[in-house]
């Protein structure tokens, strides 16, 4: 039998210096590269590139992605980000997109590839917000389309998606799914083309419920040919900024059965680190890298080739 790997993409500037003031944990993207390193799990590591300014430009305002490459944003849209966008940040800003698009061409050819930044989907038109400068799902998601990918956008983080669904409203070549607490951020909800908005605490069987009796029915409707999947972990329980209560097992449920779907249809899919919250970056790191590898051992290690999988479960 082949040996099978899990596909990585990662580059060295994904870990730029803390700005100033910044709130983000701006070491979990080294720490989940570490991790990942320090396990024993199969791992093939790739470089992005940079995406193109007119990619950026295709779904941003272009005196917007002025601003952001210039590191000049002005102080209330760095308000509504949440961080000063330095030179740094910036760099970091035009490479993470870049990152999303290849792990999504990796996974056309090997069924799956993991980002291990992005999911940056609050990333608005014309300004940042909630941690996001550009939306690399909704960049990555146009350059596909434009190669003739019908793409899902399947976000799983615990905040509603609204930049993703946001830029791409209207299209009839990429459709968005949020599955998310309702009362958290942020407040103003965009509308996705299918919502599934859960109460304060809801646990495994609540989320799992919601979202087997949700997704399949718009897989088979939109009939995609690529998923981009936004893997937060924030729906945990004891998560800094998260409503839901999943556990950590939980949380793992949710990556098999995704990745059951994405067999099942015969759909590659690349995902994206998304959110995950608290004051101990090396847990917050941890539960990234069990989500990644879920996923990794799901799909990598039982690829497309086989002929054997399943209608995904049902919870």
């Amino acid at each position: 039998m082949t040996q099978w790997t899990i596909p990585v993409v990662h580059h060295p500037l994904y870990v730029a210096p803390a700005p100033a003031r910044s709130p983000y944990q701006w070491n979990k993207n080294g720490l989940v590269r570490d991790l990942l390193r320090d396990s024993a799990a199969p791992l093939d590591w790739h470089a992005p590139e940079a995406m193109p300014r007119a990619w950026i430009e295709a779904m941003h305002c272009p005196d917007y992605v002025e601003q952001v490459i210039a590191a000049r944003v002005p102080r209330d849209k760095e308000r509504r980000i949440g961080f000063p966008v330095t030179p740094a940040v910036a760099t970091r800003a035009q490479i993470v997109p870049g990152g999303t698009y290849l792990a999504a061409k990796i996974a056309q050819a090997r069924g799956f590839a993991a980002n291990i930044a992005g999911g940056s989907h609050h990333a608005l038109y014309d300004t940042g917000a909630g941690f996001c400068i550009f939306n690399d799902l909704a960049i990555a998601a146009n350059r596909l389309a434009a190669e003739g990918e019908r793409v899902l956008i399947v976000d799983c983080d615990v905040h509603q998606g609204d930049g993703t669904a946001a830029l791409t409203a209207g299209r009839t070549d990429i459709a968005t799914y949020s599955i998310h607490a309702e009362k958290n951020f942020p407040v103003r909800k965009a509308r996705s083309t299918l919502d599934v908005a859960l109460p304060d605490r809801a646990d495994d069987a609540t989320y799992m419920a919601a979202l087997s009796a949700s997704l399949p029915g718009l897989v088979d409707a939109f009939a995609p040919t690529i998923l981009l999947y936004q893997a937060g972990v924030d729906p945990w329980a004891g998560d800094r900024l998260g409503r839901l209560a999943l556990t950590h097992d939980g949380l793992i449920a949710r990556e098999r059965w995704i990745a059951a779907l994405a067999l099942h249809h015969r759909l590659p899919l690349a995902s994206t680190l998304g959110g995950g919250y608290g004051t101990d970056a090396m847990e917050v790191s941890a539960r990234h890298v069990a989500s990644l590898l879920a996923l990794g051992e799901a799909l990598a290690g039982n690829g497309r080739e086989r002929s054997g999988c399943n209608r995904p479960p049902s919870f």
